[in-house]
């Protein structure tokens, strides 16, 4: 069965297929693979329908049943911000070192106990029929004061999990892959995943 992740970003590919890798049945995929599928406008007011949006749009272009995911960080003393403009709350094609700035900025002066913040990931796989599947992953911590560590992407390095005393970006992908929002959303996933694999199979 082939299955086509919805994002370009080789960072979330990377995460995903190590996930899932325990399904050896599954020939992933990215758009990347579809260089002339059309750019896709996330016009959505919160994670899921852009997720849904992304992942029936997919499905459709290619064929294929398509997992997107659409996630961010969302920081409770800035009322949910960077939330959906995560990726783009420096400004449109921002760098993650630009965001990462902006967010200290905004934050100068707020102390550690204020800072709490999560990430969080809502994942859609939809068949090129439309049918779709949600589930959501968060995971919970604190904005660090400055940036740390050379793992992952995105706000790792500002991104304090408290149980490990360290930066998302301090642990390395073994540790981020069992305890990261994206992990949280694809083990709940997993089953519906399994559950196509065997349809596939069996033409149920």
């Amino acid at each position: 069965m082939k299955l086509v992740l919805a994002t370009k970003n080789k960072g979330k590919i990377v995460e995903i297929v190590e996930i899932i890798a325990d399904l050896p049945q599954i020939e992933v995929l990215s758009i990347a693979d579809f260089p002339e599928l059309p750019p896709i406008e996330e016009t959505g007011k919160n994670f899921k329908e852009n997720a849904i949006l992304k992942a029936k749009t997919v499905a459709r272009f290619t064929g294929h049943w398509t997992l997107a995911d659409d996630s961010g960080l969302t920081v409770a003393y800035l009322n949910g911000a960077p939330g959906i403009y995560s990726a783009r709350y420096a400004g449109e094609n921002a760098t993650d070192e630009e965001n990462n700035a902006k967010l200290l900025a905004v934050l100068k002066d707020v102390p550690m106990e204020k800072r709490q913040a999560a990430f969080v990931c809502v994942m859609a796989l939809c068949s090129p029929g439309g049918e779709c599947y949600t589930c959501e992953g968060r995971c919970e911590g604190l904005i660090a004061l400055a940036p740390k560590g050379s793992h992952g992407f995105g706000y790792d390095p500002l991104f304090y999990v408290p149980a490990y005393g360290k930066t998302m970006a301090e642990l390395g992908p073994e540790v981020k892959n069992k305890i990261s929002h994206r992990a949280a959303a694809l083990k709940q996933l997993k089953p519906l995943l399994q559950k196509v694999l065997k349809q596939n199979r069996t033409g149920i």
